[in-house]
């Protein structure tokens, strides 16, 4: 296979409203494209023909408009999920190759905007077998430089799956499939200088079997995303979430949130807490029974009209009976130092219950890592021989509430987490 990259010359300086396939058959018509050719175009004259064109003025404005997830964020760096799927820095917004004072955003259908160009090219020139490519230029986490990547394909595959074939050797293809798409627009790129005012490339030599593809098969879904959001992104994106979708929770992913659950700080070298996660019918039945019957005397002790109780129950059962997994944090006072004292001997007693709950956190953020839901609910805080009973646990272990997970449902969250403001919560001395 021979494959060649030529640049496309003689492209006028595109403006919003032009017909950009017509200035490309313009110059292309002189280099006499072949069935088969793959024209590659980058997003930047694309977008200024449609019109994504926004003011320097509202730069933080219009990344934040442009972002539909924030995967990780440094001084003004804004790495984010645009709402094609697409992650990049400060949501594909750009100032290279623009007027001053203007922005670049991308198109806001790839694809479609692909497929319009690439049919239009293919009547113009006379060809059947064409493919189109629009590029933009991306990072790479773990590696310096950038390279061009495909966001739009028209005409070609964007992947050539090759599991199932074998290699030189005889042994089979697993996990194997080739991003062609991106492949061409990185080839192309060695001829489309950020200064050369090359907007577009040919590339001849791709072989392909199938002409159905678009940049969207390139974007990994989440739940194969195993690097979906920074750390410090993934405190702020943890969020209550009391509703699951459908499933269960392997029970290794419980293991690993509680493996997680334990590096939290704790007094004394000890590690102070259990957890005990209950996945059977029988066994979450078991303990919302006891609890519920629990709650009902203390609050017919309370003189609770029963219709309020009832509710009150149904309102719990509603997020505890319904999700897959409960784990129940539990804590004991053992390592506590001992005091003759009230002050100090109380707070030892702090001290355990501040490591419990860092515990429980970091359990949170642990499911919430590996793309769970979950809330803590305060439940077993108030009926702890009951819980204790049902667990099989003696007088020392101290239920700290319960932990409700499931897998995450459509959407995430059903509401926005309320602004943060740091003064509200910060004082520097």
């Amino acid at each position: 296979m021979t494959v060649t990259v030529r640049p496309v010359q003689g492209l006028p300086e595109v403006s919003t409203g032009d017909d950009l396939a017509g200035l490309l058959a313009d110059a292309l018509a002189p280099m006499a494209l072949a069935e088969g050719d793959v024209v590659v175009v980058t997003q930047k004259v694309v977008s200024k023909a449609e019109g994504r064109i926004a003011s320097t003025a509202d730069r933080d404005a219009v990344v934040a408009a442009e972002t539909v997830r924030v995967v990780a964020r440094r001084a003004d760096l804004v790495i984010a999920e645009t709402a094609h799927g697409f992650v990049c820095a400060n949501a594909g917004v750009d100032g290279s190759n623009v007027a001053d004072g203007l922005l670049t955003l991308l198109p806001e259908d790839p694809d479609g905007s692909a497929r319009r160009l690439r049919d239009a090219l293919a009547a113009r020139l006379g060809l059947e077998r064409l493919g189109l490519v629009i590029t933009d230029t991306f990072g790479r986490p773990w590696r310096e430089g950038l390279v061009d990547v495909a966001i739009g394909v028209a005409g070609m595959p964007a992947t050539v799956d090759l599991r199932g074939t074998a290699d030189h050797t005889g042994r089979e293809l697993e996990v194997t499939v080739m991003a062609l798409a991106d492949q061409v627009a990185t080839a192309a790129g060695v001829v489309m200088g950020k200064a050369a005012r090359v907007p577009a490339a040919v590339v001849r030599g791709i072989a392909w079997e199938s002409d159905a593809g678009v940049a969207a098969d390139l974007v990994r879904a989440p739940a194969d995303d195993l690097f979906r959001e920074s750390p410090l992104q993934s405190l702020h994106a943890r969020r209550t979430i009391r509703s699951f979708g459908p499933g269960d929770v392997p029970r290794e992913v419980v293991a690993e949130a509680v493996a997680a659950a334990c590096t939290a700080p704790a007094p004394h070298h000890t590690r102070p807490w259990r957890f005990v996660a209950l996945d059977s019918a029988p066994a979450k039945r078991a303990l919302l029974g006891a609890i519920a019957e629990a709650w009902r005397a203390d609050l017919r002790a309370d003189a609770t009209p029963e219709e309020v109780i009832e509710r009150r129950i149904a309102r719990s059962d509603a997020v505890l009976g319904a999700a897959p997994t409960l784990i129940v944090p539990l804590v004991r006072f053992d390592g506590a130092h001992p005091y003759a004292d009230e002050g100090r001997a109380g707070a030892e007693r702090e001290m355990f219950l501040l490591a419990a709950g860092a515990a429980i956190q970091t359990l949170l953020l642990a499911l919430h890592d590996q793309g769970y839901a979950s809330c803590w609910i305060s439940s077993t805080l108030f009926c702890q021989e009951e819980t204790r009973a049902v667990l099989g646990l003696d007088q020392g272990w101290h239920a700290l509430g319960t932990v409700a997970c499931g897998p995450m449902p459509e959407g995430g969250a059903d509401r926005p987490r309320p602004p943060i403001d740091p003064v509200d919560f910060l004082g520097f001395l």
